[in-house]
């Protein structure tokens, strides 16, 4: 039976920020480095509303649904990969929360971070000395090779379920539904206000760091 599994704010986080990755990506070979600062802040963005989305969202939403120990990851492991409760299963969510710290220490990094020609800086340069900018520049280049890997990883598993296990990934993470056993608790929605409501506090927090905190400035 067809069953929701994946609510809307969850499916447009994941794909604005496939879109948002890929555009970073053009933008830093390109050199448009202000369209580059626009998409960290929308990554960034992102990345405060799923911290908060995985706090007060939906059950499969929810940090505590997924995030397990190494002992459910062998149990997991151990039962040829079985799993019929909706959500992230416990391997899957090892990959979910690599990407997002991942992602974090990208845009962390970048915003303390400064050009090799020292022209371009981030929103919070001014409170690191020069040569800590000019190392978390090293670190924000040599990390994005990082979070490569790990999108590979993720794709790598996304194409083994399709083809070992015959399960389809891709499809509920755009319809929202997915195939439920009997019995299997679906996905438990949170009213759309608390949607709204952490939609508007990720963008009031990502606006103060761009602006560069305190009353905006050092």
């Amino acid at each position: 039976m067809r069953n929701r599994v994946w609510d809307l704010p969850i499916r447009l986080f994941h794909w604005a920020l496939v879109v948002l990755v890929a555009f970073s990506w053009w933008t830093a070979e390109t050199g448009r480095d202000d369209w580059h600062f626009w998409s960290g802040y929308a990554v960034l963005f992102l990345l405060i509303f799923r911290l908060l989305w995985g706090i007060f969202g939906s059950s499969t939403a929810r940090f505590a649904s997924f995030v397990k120990g190494p002992a459910a990851v062998r149990t997991y492991l151990r039962s040829g990969m079985r799993w019929t409760a909706p959500g992230h299963t416990p391997l899957g969510a090892l990959s979910v929360v690599a990407l997002l710290l991942a992602l974090i220490v990208q845009v962390v990094t970048g915003l303390f971070n400064v050009d090799e020609d020292g022209l371009i800086e981030g929103p919070l340069a001014k409170y690191v000395s020069l040569s800590t900018a000019d190392w978390l520049h090293d670190v924000h280049e040599a990390s994005f090779n990082v979070l490569l890997v790990l999108i590979g990883l993720h794709i790598a598993a996304i194409v083994f379920y399709l083809l070992v296990k015959k399960l389809n990934l891709v499809t509920p993470m755009i319809s929202g539904r997915a195939d439920l056993a009997a019995g299997v608790t679906p996905m438990r929605r949170v009213p759309t206000l608390v949607a709204v409501a952490c939609a508007v506090a990720a963008f009031a927090l990502m606006v103060w760091i761009a602006r560069g905190l305190p009353p905006f400035g050092p």
